[in-house]
């Protein structure tokens, strides 16, 4: 999903439904965001899609160093130029796709990713971020509505599963904000929210490949006892490890014990 703005002419190029753009013209929103983000001062502020640059000219009124906009439709990579050029070198339009590229090469630490993700690639963005969360400071970022009460979901509830486990086995999860779909040009079906994401200190001890693999097996079929979805990774000897009821579903699995038990699996074998 793509920012937009308010009396800038950028938002009369039409939105492409193929890459997922939906504008937000609302400025007052895009400075809320940028406001849930915290201090930007002397940061490096990435942003996804800028679009017609509504998010990036919030992001711009703030005290960051450095605002890099990766920017997928080449349209708006030419239009935000005038853009780059009133911001006196503060502002970088780079034509990409954001699926390759790695943000943590761009600029210089400390490093922030603010943007309002488009729907399609908005996941599997978040997951390649999280297995480099130490890279940045925070992500401060726009999902569908579904998708943020999955990130920030509770053990227990229905919404709780492998996105949940991963992203607060490494991350501090608040949801900041709620956006109704008519902000948007053209609306969405549904409605969105802004996730804020901070690294926990222990992230990088987290074996998040091995956490992946784990919570694929059980949430893959949520319904199964643990002794029958993690059958293949261990089944009740894995559990009784950690003394795991095997009559459990996944959904009652806290993200500690899901972390231990990736450690004990990527534990090599003597």
């Amino acid at each position: 999903m793509n920012g937009g703005g308010q009396g800038i002419g950028l938002a009369r190029l039409p939105a492409q439904k193929s890459l997922g753009q939906h504008f937000l013209l609302d400025m007052n929103i895009t400075r809320k965001i940028v406001r849930a983000a915290g201090d930007l001062a002397g940061r490096t502020v990435i942003e996804i899609g800028p679009g017609p640059g509504g998010l990036t000219r919030a992001l711009l009124e703030s005290p960051a160093r450095a605002v890099l906009a990766i920017e997928k439709d080449s349209r708006f990579v030419e239009a935000l130029q005038p853009m780059a050029t009133e911001s006196l070198g503060r502002l970088t339009i780079i034509e990409g796709d954001a699926m390759s590229l790695d943000p943590a090469t761009f600029g210089t630490a400390p490093r922030v990713i603010v943007a309002n993700l488009p729907y399609n690639v908005g996941t599997p963005l978040l997951v390649a971020w999280l297995k480099n969360i130490t890279d940045y400071e925070s992500l401060t970022l726009m999902f569908q509505k579904e998708v943020a009460e999955r990130i920030t979901a509770s053990v227990g509830t229905s919404g709780y599963g492998r996105l949940s486990v991963i992203a607060q086995a490494v991350a501090q999860v608040q949801r900041v904000a709620s956006v109704p779909a008519r902000a948007f040009t053209p609306p969405p079906k549904v409605d969105s929210a802004v996730v804020h994401l901070r690294p926990l200190p222990d992230a990088a001890s987290v074996p998040l490949d091995m956490l992946e693999r784990v919570t694929q097996a059980a949430f893959h079929q949520r319904r199964k006892m643990l002794r029958h979805s993690l059958r293949n990774l261990g089944g009740e000897e894995l559990l009784a490890k950690l003394g795991l009821d095997p009559t459990w579903r996944a959904e009652n699995v806290p993200v500690s014990s899901y972390i231990a038990l990736a450690r004990i699996l990527g534990t090599p074998k003597r």
